[in-house]
């Protein structure tokens, strides 16, 4: 039995998640911000626990919530998306704030956190985007998003450095999936996407550590 850590699980692709290994039998964590959104994990069958990740007092706490734990996946998958843009429309202060905070600082916060609840060569993964990958680019829509993801597969790859022996670290990019987030036209539903994302995390090896992945394995360029 497998000891997953999920957060950012309430709805769309982390609550995928929390369902998928729910129903495979791991041993599920996983972590929200709201009481309804606790009593849905808890239905579920994983281990609710009360986490906002651009709360730094929060974020401060987690710590002793997973004291004595030992994780063999986490997926940190909190994560927004801001103001829809094309071109070079700057975002207002409150808005670059809500991305950056969200998306960039709330890992920094968490994964120093874990550090002492995971399990020998755990799989840790951001849910990134391909909209993060410099070299992949063609638009620049979602500019402010696309920064932020950028920036959260700088993080991921330093925590792969900063753990290497320890864990493997890699950054996701789950696919455009029909979620909130993605939109009822996107290409796959969250089922399809976080499948694909389970089996590429159970066959990690070390040599991916630092690795940028679409969900169904391919590596992706930065």
């Amino acid at each position: 039995m497998k000891h997953v850590l999920i957060i950012g699980a309430s709805r769309g692709l982390g609550l995928e998640f929390v369902r998928q290994y729910c129903e495979a039998g791991e041993r599920v964590v996983a972590t929200a911000r709201s009481d309804d959104g606790l009593e849905v994990l808890r239905q579920l069958g994983a281990k609710p626990l009360r986490l906002d990740v651009a709360n730094v007092a929060s974020c401060a706490g987690l710590a002793w919530q997973v004291d004595g734990e030992a994780f063999d996946e986490v997926v940190i998958n909190a994560g927004v998306f801001g103001e829809r843009t094309d071109g070079l429309v700057t975002p207002t202060e409150a808005v670059f704030d809500q991305v950056m905070h969200t998306n960039v600082l709330g890992p920094m916060r968490v994964l120093p956190q874990l550090l002492d609840s995971l399990a020998p060569q755990a799989r840790v993964a951001v849910i990134s985007s391909v909209m993060g990958s410099i070299a992949l680019r063609e638009n620049n829509h979602g500019w402010l998003y696309r920064a932020s993801k950028a920036a959260l597969n700088s993080v991921m790859k330093d925590a792969s450095l900063a753990l290497a022996g320890r864990a493997i670290c890699v950054s996701l990019h789950p696919g455009w999936v029909r979620t909130d987030m993605g939109g009822a036209g996107a290409d796959i539903d969250p089922a399809t996407s976080i499948a694909g994302m389970r089996a590429l995390l159970a066959r990690l090896q070390p040599s991916d550590n630092g690795g940028f992945f679409n969900h169904d394995g391919q590596p992706l360029a930065w």
